[in-house]
């Protein structure tokens, strides 16, 4: 009868132990993916970032240009407005779900490699 105990705690402490180590396993599986997709957008950001910032810049440049060949400098920001207006409405209409399902294939992907 002492035999049969002994084999039960020794189970059961097993069991405690396994149960223990899937969940420092689970736990160091979250905190991989998290840092995979944290380090994988943060050079993204930067990439973003710089490319933003230029077309800011450009985007200046392009209608204190037109304002100037119009003889307006509020024209050539007006055309520039409307342009982002209409790509925005296109884009909107148009290829909203292209970007969608583009968006969310990356980070499918990112989370189950």
């Amino acid at each position: 009868m002492e035999e049969n105990s002994n084999l039960l705690e020794t189970l059961l402490e097993r069991a405690s132990e396994y149960g223990k180590t899937s969940i420092d396993l689970a736990k160091l599986k979250a905190l991989d993916k998290t840092t995979e997709i944290v380090s994988s957008v943060i050079p993204l950001s930067v990439v973003i970032l710089l490319v933003v910032t230029s077309l800011l810049f450009l985007n200046l440049g392009l209608a204190f240009w037109l304002g100037e060949v119009l003889g307006k400098t509020y024209y050539g920001f007006l055309i520039v407005a409307v342009f982002y207006v209409i790509a925005g409405i296109l884009i909107h209409f148009f290829l909203r779900k292209w970007i969608k399902r583009l968006v969310g294939d990356y980070l499918v992907k990112r989370l189950l490699k």
